[in-house]
């Protein structure tokens, strides 16, 4: 599932897009795809609108509109947006919506697995959606400090890594970034989040948080050759922070830093990948 780094990706791609475009025509093939408003009302709450900007929210797109209006969107597992000429060719297999723009080119959203999903919202009432409402402090924002993640930490027993992918404690993190993270800092993703009280390894893990999201925003994202958690851009590029992973996916394999076999363990139903000897 795409992480932070991937939809931030995403987004400043779809920026240079769409930004000042308007909608000329909405075609959905898939309703569940529109959490709401429901069918003919999406298509003419949509036409004629322009796009003043792209935002994110954690791992939420936002595509500000004229009138007042904001487009949420969430990738999921396999969701992607195609950005292509209207030159009347069929849209790609797999693709759930259609937008056409005022300068001949559609905006497609695909979606192998049929787990994205739209809403439609008064921007004055984005804080306040399902969607977004309960999420942590963004990370690179100035609410994300080394004494409020302590305090998130010491609020839970739950293992480390559990507490860093739950959304409504620590944003953007999810299963690739929170192995990195959690790997630079030397922290086991077993340990219990409320064990964690020295204010040098809470602020190590803080940098740890920002430097790897940063880092893998630098490389486009991440994309997993073997097809696992595959990352594609607006213009079809692959994220290139593979190569940069430190335990993530390379189980067996010697840790970058002390040579000690990568292992691998099952976590609430997600593999988890860490260095026994560095992480402790």
């Amino acid at each position: 599932m795409p992480e932070l780094p991937e939809v931030e990706t995403v987004c400043r791609a779809l920026a240079g897009r769409v930004t000042g475009r308007r909608i000329a025509s909405v075609e959905v093939t898939l309703p569940r795809l529109v959490r709401s408003p429901d069918g003919p009302e999406f298509h003419d709450a949509l036409v004629g609108r322009r796009f003043e900007s792209v935002g994110r929210r954690g791992k939420f797109i936002l595509m500000h509109l004229s009138g007042e209006r904001t487009l949420i969107a969430h990738l999921r597992m396999t969701g992607r947006f195609i950005d292509a000429p209207d030159d009347g060719s069929p849209p790609p297999k797999h693709t759930h919506a259609v937008f056409g723009l005022d300068d001949g080119r559609r905006l497609m959203f695909n979606d192998q697995r049929q787990f994205g999903r739209m809403r439609l919202v008064e921007t004055a009432a984005l804080s306040e959606t399902d969607e977004l409402r309960d999420l942590a402090p963004e990370p690179f924002g100035p609410d994300f400090t080394p004494e409020s993640l302590g305090a998130t930490l010491a609020r839970s027993g739950r293992p480390m890594k559990d507490v860093l992918l739950d959304q409504t404690r620590v944003l953007g993190l999810g299963n690739i970034y929170a192995a990195e993270a959690l790997h630079r800092a030397g922290i086991s993703p077993e340990r219990a989040a409320r064990s964690l009280v020295d204010p040098a390894q809470i602020e190590r893990l803080h940098r740890a948080i920002i430097e790897v999201l940063t880092e893998a925003i630098a490389h486009g994202g991440t994309t997993i050759p073997d097809g696992n958690g595959e990352f594609q851009s607006l213009d079809g590029s692959y994220g290139e922070f593979h190569d940069r992973l430190r335990v993530y996916d390379r189980p067996d394999q010697p840790c970058r830093t002390c040579g000690t076999p990568i292992r691998r363990i099952v976590q609430s139903g997600r593999s988890t990948y860490f260095c026994p000897t560095c992480q402790l």
